[in-house]
């Protein structure tokens, strides 16, 4: 007899190990989710364990916040399909290097010939720093040696004629960029360096790539290794990674209506200028590297336009929440709203891919504004259930190694701080098996819309019927 999916998740809720989230001391840094650092990242234990819980038989995995391709790492080595989609050109292309596959014997003839290239190559005279768009004062982010030798790498890369093996290079390239900058590592937004420690600062660009190259050479091998279970070209899952913005919508043409299975991710924790400044992080190797806009990734963020007026959204204790800070700050407070409309509309959208039946897993954290925690997780609840799904659990789990401090100051000013987010909250929904329930809900909040605008139309013209009969009255 086959057992009911309540009946499955009662066991595991009293599974310490299944309820266990933490994974303290696990290495998150295995397979080619070591090649390339970025902000918030997921790790892929929490990845790992929800397909493993909710995705047992599915076909194809969704990520509409895929960053560097966490989930989607983990999908393929289970043999599902992968899809992924992120604003940030720089997140797409580690995405798309993380689950391709280039030839061992065309990366490792490239890699002989980049050992070679460090030793033989000769130094470029520049006689003025070369114009890399995206970045206004190239020598304020890098000295001048550093440029130099930049600028050699980046030479050597664009005479790689093998598609895969180019973007395996790329990759480490950007972490070298970033880590020969004059930008504080310890940092994801853009900080120079104090002058006292940047004149002590002296890095080996050449030896910072090999050191890259040799490690995402290990991250690819099993990598590969796990991958070659699927022994016919037709087995093998396929991952393919986007740029279009959920918040907008998600094209028929990339992702069909109800042929999702389960979705796997990780949103941003709100407006970036506060929280994590991805566009910030990217900026400097996204420019080296030629991708668009890199300097414009945080205004497209969720949130990166602000609404004059707080929005009506499907979520009463978020609302409530949201008009305690307008108490305190309104612009603050019309900045956090215009973030969870965006969340919104992202679900909205997003909630229509997913089959009957399929799940939606989102890991969030609840941040705090003006000294006020935000629900995130229960509005992630509210909005998915507005939408014809029914909530299966939140898992918490306990952040042990975090990079940012355990305090900060929110407010700039000198002694007063407060608690950073130690904790995240794995909320899963899943989608009642009625069809076209996502769709009958949209509608009516839709008509509800309409029906109120309707409303205020007839009140404007009453009320200038009624001025124009009192001045012809006068």
């Amino acid at each position: 007899m086959k057992k009911s999916l309540q009946l499955s998740i009662l066991e595991e809720l009293f599974n310490p190990a299944i309820n266990e989230w933490t994974f303290n001391g696990a290495s998150t840094r295995e397979l080619t989710h070591c090649y390339h650092d970025y902000p918030a990242r997921m790790i892929p234990q929490i990845a790992e364990k929800l397909i493993d819980l909710y995705g047992r038989n599915a076909k194809l995995l969704f990520d509409p916040y895929c960053g560097t391709g966490t989930s989607l790492v983990e999908g393929v080595i289970r043999g599902i399909d992968v899809i992924g989609t992120d604003i940030n050109p720089l997140a797409r292309m580690i995405s798309q290097a993380k689950t391709s596959m280039p030839s061992f014997f065309a990366l490792d003839n490239s890699i002989r010939h980049f050992n070679d290239f460090v030793l033989r190559s000769q130094a470029i005279n520049l006689e003025k720093p070369p114009l890399i768009p995206g970045i206004s004062r190239i020598e304020f982010w890098f000295k001048p040696q550093v440029i130099e030798k930049l600028l050699r790498l980046k030479i050597f890369i664009e005479t790689l004629e093998d598609d895969n093996v180019c973007l395996f290079f790329k990759i480490a390239f950007s972490e070298t960029v970033r880590e020969s900058s004059n930008t504080r590592n310890d940092e994801f937004k853009l900080y120079r360096y104090q002058p006292e420690k940047l004149k002590l600062f002296n890095p080996n660009v050449f030896y910072i790539m090999s050191s890259k190259l040799k490690r995402n050479r290990l991250g690819l091998e099993r990598f590969v290794s796990l991958m070659s279970q699927f022994k016919s070209t037709e087995s093998v899952p396929i991952a393919k990674i986007y740029g279009f913005n959920t918040v907008e919508g998600i094209p028929e043409e990339y992702i069909r209506k109800n042929s999702v299975d389960i979705v796997v991710t990780s949103p941003p924790y709100g407006d970036s200028h506060t929280t994590v400044a991805y566009g910030q992080y990217s900026r400097l190797s996204a420019a080296w590297l030629g991708l668009e806009e890199p300097e414009g990734v945080d205004r497209k963020l969720m949130g990166g336009k602000i609404q004059k007026k707080i929005p009506r959204l499907p979520s009463e204790q978020l609302t409530e929440t949201i008009e305690l800070i307008a108490q305190k700050d309104q612009k603050r407070a019309n900045e956090v709203a215009s973030f969870y409309q965006d969340l919104y509309k992202s679900i909205t959208n997003v909630a229509q891919v997913i089959k009957p039946g399929g799940f939606a897993c989102y890991v969030v954290g609840n941040r705090k504004v003006k000294g006020i925690v935000l629900p995130t997780d229960v509005a992630i609840i509210n909005f998915f259930s507005s939408l014809g799904y029914e909530h299966i659990d939140t898992h918490n789990r306990v952040i042990p190694n975090k990079r940012m401090p355990l305090r900060n100051s929110p407010t700039n000013v000198v002694g007063i701080n407060d608690e950073t987010m130690t904790r995240e909250y794995i909320v899963v929904m899943r989608r009642r098996r009625r069809a076209g329930v996502v769709a009958e809900k949209q509608s009516v909040y839709r008509t509800q819309s309409k029906k109120e605008k309707t409303k205020s139309k007839k009140k404007r013209a009453i009320s200038k019927k009624a001025k124009r009969r009192s001045g012809k009255r006068g």
